[in-house]
C-alpha cells in the first residue's frame, strides 16, 4: 500500500488521523519503536497524498452498516466511505475485509 501511495491518492474518512498516531503510540508503549521513531513516521505519513473526506456519515448509516457487517463504528466509517465513493479498500483487518467483499466494494492488496 505504502508503495501506490507514492503515485496514487487515498482517500479516508475524518477519523484518519487518529489511525496512525493511535498505532504508533502502541508501537511505543510496547517498545517496538522509540518516540523520536515514531514522530519520524507519522511526519512520513503525513507527506503521503491522503484526502481526508469531511462529507459527514450519519450515525444512523454507520449503526446500521456495523449491526449488518458486525464492525465497530469506526470500520463501518471506512465502508460507509468506499460505498459511498465506489472505491476499494485498504486493509488488513479481516472483518473489514470481509465486510468490504460482502458488500461488493473491492479490496486493495
Amino acid at each position: 500500500m505504502a508503495q501506490r501511495l507514492l503515485y496514487e491518492t487515498a482517500v479516508a474518512p475524518g477519523l484518519w488521523p487518529l489511525e496512525p498516531a493511535n498505532v504508533l503510540r502502541t508501537a511505543c508503549k510496547s517498545g517496538a519503536i522509540v518516540a523520536q521513531r515514531a514522530q519520524e513516521i507519522s511526519a512520513e505519513i503525513n507527506t503521503r497524498p491522503i484526502t481526508i473526506d469531511t462529507a459527514p456519515s450519519s450515525s444512523s448509516a454507520l449503526l446500521a452498516l456495523a449491526l449488518r457487517f458486525d464492525l465497530t463504528s469506526y470500520d463501518a466509517a471506512y465502508l460507509e466511505l468506499a460505498l459511498r465513493l465506489q472505491l476499494p479498500i485498504a486493509t488488513q483487518d479481516d472483518a473489514l475485509m470481509q465486510a468490504t467483499m460482502a458488500a461488493g466494494v473491492g479490496v486493495v492488496r
